[in-house]
């Protein structure tokens, strides 16, 4: 197994009851076609046999209706300017320089006219938790004060004939009251897109004033504008516009587009609110008041008058208003048929930050607030949170089943000690909630493994976790989950994406989902992330779904998950498939020496085939002739007999050797750490400098070793140790490979071994959807030759001669944007299915063949 790489060269991230169903051929309702022939003249895709055989007399496991969900947080502007309906930015002037350095209150404002504006932060302010407002001494006269609001990306999004309620926080201390125009105009025609509201400002206690707007003009480059007469002193807070159209006509709600196309995926779960936000404290810790910015994220601070919520630092580097706040998101739950599944604090930092809140009284006041939330969500309306729960306006509970503690912790032992108190007291009040634990921020290693030890220990029901890796990593792992022990706790795959928004990684991810329908006994929930992104405030990629102010589209990876998300079926089938010939192919590629932010000498190389044939041999007694660099990073020359890598600041220097031909073959060398943070990297199986293997030793500013793979750039750690390396001290290396077999010996001590696993790009898995009587035969081709296969059923189990075929294909590389999306489902009918039939799968396709049959129950 590989996991995503942490320390200096990790992505910047340190960074997841009723059920509506779609009907089964709602997908296939999309776009209609059929797949194209080859245009005459050009050259025919190459073939791959395969044979596809189906039990279909026998069951396999269930699938929970919950199993694929979504994973909500709030990155990449996802919340504000994003599935948070409301308009205008920085509608309380809370943003600062302390969250961001580019911001200040007035951030998305401008004040112009006559008068002084400044944003006041005192005893007048509208509440504790709503610090700042805007404080305008008006002078008189005959022009008007105009106070302007952008909003995101280019402006404010309207569209004509579209109603848009205006709502401001005011209070003036002119006795006659402060006149009010409230206008929506377009930064670039300069002309009015509404006709203005007016209004009067009375007395100098706060005070809410309302107004609709109807657009009567479209634009993407609106501006707001609330223009004040007269003299005296005016004060404005909660500046707002809110379309009257939101998702399911939600007051305070989801802006519609964004929220139905996560909708339309048909998700069994949602989880919310994060994520990395969640459970990373601030400088200020877990116990910041509620009315001091940079707090951590807590459910309570998110509900109620929206006027009354805080504005919070967002882990991601800018404001998050809580505007879209947890009823908000029980509400979205039920209102997209999804189980709604909170994530708390555990009071350790995950995300890298490793850091301990070591106070029982605030760990005993955490998890007050969480049974509290379970009080919120479940309560009877006698109870003090189900009261302000229905005086919200949802007087029914809302049927929490699932909670999670924590996210993503580097920290083991202290999170468990946390963990296990948060779940005690959980069961004790509320024994049917599911407490979900998680096994930290990537797939395997020390961590990964002490985690899994200590929730086997404690008899967890439920383990989160949590992995970004390559494609190659996805299609080499569709076996992850066939050995997992069945009697131990079930996972919850809550975070997943191969890091990139192309087709190929789409692929990818789908025959691995293919690996996690097969194991659905053992993953009973699964989502990719993140979910959302606003192409103009990006923290994070891949993303399943991006938008800008004015438009929304889904990525390959979005049409992907949808196909799979509305065809999942009631059980698995069991089956087989052939694998790739070529799949299997030994290990090749030439050997590379590299250092990160550290000088290191190498001596003594040599390369010798499984035979016995010298391939390589260089002691650096004369030039580096054979060696080239892969980059122009580091300082490399021959020095006393060694090749000396001297830069201490330059990352990744490696120089590469050899022919991408060879395979089987024994590495060796001498390496000795001469100055800086880490120590040194033996590479081998090199193809160029994004494909690769290396043995990385003295790693993360020398606190482990391990071997990772390099595959289109993104790194997978394979296995790992603690080994550290000493400044000085020449060590001896060795890298034996045998086909897919690697084996590493450290000072003639063997250090390691792996099998890697090959990365076959046919995969596929079948289930049967009761409710329509149909074998669903779920398909991944992930290469550029077409897949002949024959498909064998079973004698008598067709019931008819036609399929439903769904089909997403194309270019590998393909992007779906704004105004292109080469990546959407065909929809056609194939026409001779028996009980044994052959089906060429185009290359680099995910194809769904729905097939009416008898149940494997009959």
């Amino acid at each position: 197994m590989k996991t995503r790489p942490t320390g200096p060269r990790a992505p910047a991230r340190r960074w997841l009851r009723p059920r509506l169903r779609l009907a089964a051929g709602a997908l296939l309702a999309c776009t209609v076609g059929i797949v194209p022939a080859v245009a005459s003249g050009e050259p025919a895709a190459p073939t791959t046999d395969y044979t596809l055989t189906v039990d279909a007399g026998k069951q396999g496991p269930a699938i929970d209706k919950s199993m694929y969900g979504v994973f909500y947080e709030d990155i990449n502007r996802a919340a504000d300017g994003g599935l948070y309906a409301e308009l205008v930015q920085n509608r309380s002037f809370e943003y600062d320089k302390a969250d961001n350095e580019q911001y200040t209150p007035m951030t998305a404002w401008t004040a112009s006219g006559p008068g002084t504006a400044q944003v006041a932060n005192d005893d007048a302010r509208l509440n504790t938790r709503n610090r700042n407002y805007l404080r305008a001494s008006l002078t008189g006269g005959n022009e008007e004060f105009r106070l302007t609001n952008s909003g995101y990306n280019s402006g404010l999004a309207v569209r004509k004939g579209e109603r848009y309620d205006f709502s401001v926080w005011a209070r003036t201390d002119r006795p006659s009251g402060t006149p009010l125009t409230v206008s929506l105009t377009d930064a670039k025609s300069a002309g009015t897109l509404a006709k203005p509201l007016h209004l009067t400002a009375r007395g100098d206690r706060w005070a809410k004033y309302t107004g609709t707007l109807t657009a009567e003009q479209t634009s993407n480059d609106g501006r707001l504008t609330v223009a004040a007469g007269g003299s005296g002193t005016l004060r404005l807070d909660e500046v707002s516009l809110f379309p009257r159209k939101t998702f399911k006509n939600r007051p305070n709600g989801m802006r519609p587009d964004l929220a139905q196309k996560i909708a339309d995926l048909d998700p069994g779960f949602l989880r919310f609110p994060g994520g990395c936000l969640v459970n990373t404290g601030s400088h200020k810790g877990y116990d910041a008041p509620d009315f001091e910015r940079r707090r951590s994220y807590q459910w309570k601070d998110t509900i109620g008058p929206v006027e009354q919520r805080a504005t919070n630092a967002n882990f991601w580097g800018y404001n998050q208003s809580y505007g879209l706040g947890y009823y908000e998101y029980f509400q979205f739950a039920e209102d997209t048929g999804a189980m709604p599944l909170p994530v708390v604090p555990a009071l350790v930092t995950g995300c890298g930050q490793n850091k301990v809140t070591d106070d029982p009284a605030l760990l005993k006041r955490h998890i007050q607030d969480t049974l509290d939330l379970i009080e919120f969500a479940n309560g009877p309306t006698t109870s003090e949170w189900g009261a302000k729960r229905a005086k919200m306006g949802h007087p029914k509970p809302f049927g929490l089943t699932h909670l999670e503690v924590g996210n993503e912790e580097n920290l083991p032992e202290e999170f468990h000690a946390r963990f296990k108190e948060f779940r005690k007291a959980i069961e004790a009040k509320y024994p049917d909630i599911t407490v979900i634990s998680n096994s930290g921020p990537d797939d395997s290693g020390q961590v990964f493994d002490r985690h899994w030890e200590l929730n086997r220990q404690s008899g967890v029901d439920m383990v989160d976790e949590h992995y970004y890796n390559s494609p190659e990593w996805f299609l080499e792992n569709n076996d992850r989950y066939d050995n997992y022990d069945r009697k131990g706790p079930k996972v919850f795959l809550g975070e997943y994406a191969s890091r990139d928004n192309r087709f190929r990684n789409a692929l990818a991810e789908a025959a691995f989902m293919t690996g996690l329908e097969r194991n659905a006994d053992a993953v009973k929930l699964a989502s990719y992330a993140p979910l959302l992104a606003n192409e103009d405030y990006v923290q994070w990629k891949p993303n399943m779904i991006w938008f800008n102010n004015h438009a929304s589209w889904g990525s390959a990876n979005y049409e992907t998950q949808k196909l799979f998300m509305n065809n999942v079926g009631d059980r698995v089938v069991p089956s087989t498939a052939s694998g790739t010939p070529s799949a299997d192919a030994p290990i090749s590629g030439g050997i590379g020496l590299s250092t990160w932010a550290t000088s290191a000498a190498f001596d003594d190389v040599s390369v010798t085939s499984a035979d016995g044939d010298t391939l390589l041999k260089d002691d650096f007694s004369g030039t580096a002739g054979q060696w080239t660099p892969a980059s122009k990073r580091g300082s490399w020359k021959t020095e006393n007999g060694a090749y000396v890598q001297s830069d201490t600041t330059a990352e990744d220097t490696m120089v590469t050797a050899g022919d991408p031909k060879w395979h089987d073959y024994d590495v060796r060398a001498k390496a000795t750490k001469k100055a800086g943070k880490e120590g040194f990297m033996l590479a081998f199986g090199v193809k160029d400098t994004g494909n690769h293997y290396w043995w990385n030793l003295g790693g993360w500013n020398n606190t482990k070793s391990a071997v990772e793979q390099a595959r289109g750039g993104a790194r997978n750690t394979v296995i790992e140790d603690n080994t550290k390396i000493t400044e000085g001290k020449e060590y001896d290396l060795r890298v034996k490979v045998r086909g897919r077999q690697v084996t590493l010996y450290l000072d003639g001590k063997k250090w390691g071994s792996f099998t890697d696993k090959p990365a076959d790009p046919f995969r596929q898995v079948v289930t049967y959807d009761d409710k329509h009587g149909e074998l669903v035969v779920k398909v991944v081709n992930a290469q550029d030759a077409q897949a002949r296969t024959r498909v064998a059923l079973g004698r008598g189990t067709v019931v008819g001669d036609t399929a439903r075929l769904t089909t997403l294909e194309g270019d590998p590389d393909a992007v779906n944007t704004e105004t292109d999306r080469p990546i959407a489902p065909r929809r056609s009918t194939l026409r001779g299915v028996g009980d044994e039939f052959t089906h060429t799968f185009p290359p680099n396709s995910v194809t769904f063949l729905r097939i009416k049959a008898k149940s494997p129950r009959s």
